[in-house]
């Protein structure tokens, strides 16, 4: 069993910066690849980036390719989300999620986080 929490979220302004953490325990961590996905009202999850459980490998969507890193450390069992340049359409809950190997495929995950709000103003 794996617990995240994730933090970092809150309001910021179009062309600003956040940055999202998800803390992991219970099992370990390192053997994880991670996720991150977003939901936003009345739409379904989508994927937004995931990483191998070493780092060496990393996915991202199409819509934040080059604006958002994912990053881990493995010491601290807490893998990041760095958003740059949001935008207002970047507004929706932020799940972090755990499973085997990488993958952009929600359904695949088998640990999910609670979810942390990111609102970007207009």
């Amino acid at each position: 069993q794996v617990q995240l929490v994730e933090s970092g979220g809150g309001l910021v302004q179009a062309g600003g910066s956040l940055r999202l953490s998800c803390a992991a325990s219970g099992r370990t961590f390192s053997s994880y690849a991670m996720g991150w996905f977003r939901q936003a009202p009345g739409k379904e999850r989508e994927f937004v980036a995931s990483i191998s459980w070493s780092g060496d490998r990393t996915i991202y969507a199409d819509s934040v390719k080059g604006r958002f890193t994912i990053s881990r450390d493995n010491a601290k069992s807490t893998v990041f989300l760095q958003m740059n340049s949001l935008k207002p359409e970047d507004t929706a809950v932020y799940y972090c999620a755990a499973r085997q190997s990488l993958s952009a495929v929600a359904e695949f995950y088998d640990y999910w986080g609670q979810g942390t709000q990111v609102t970007v103003s207009s």
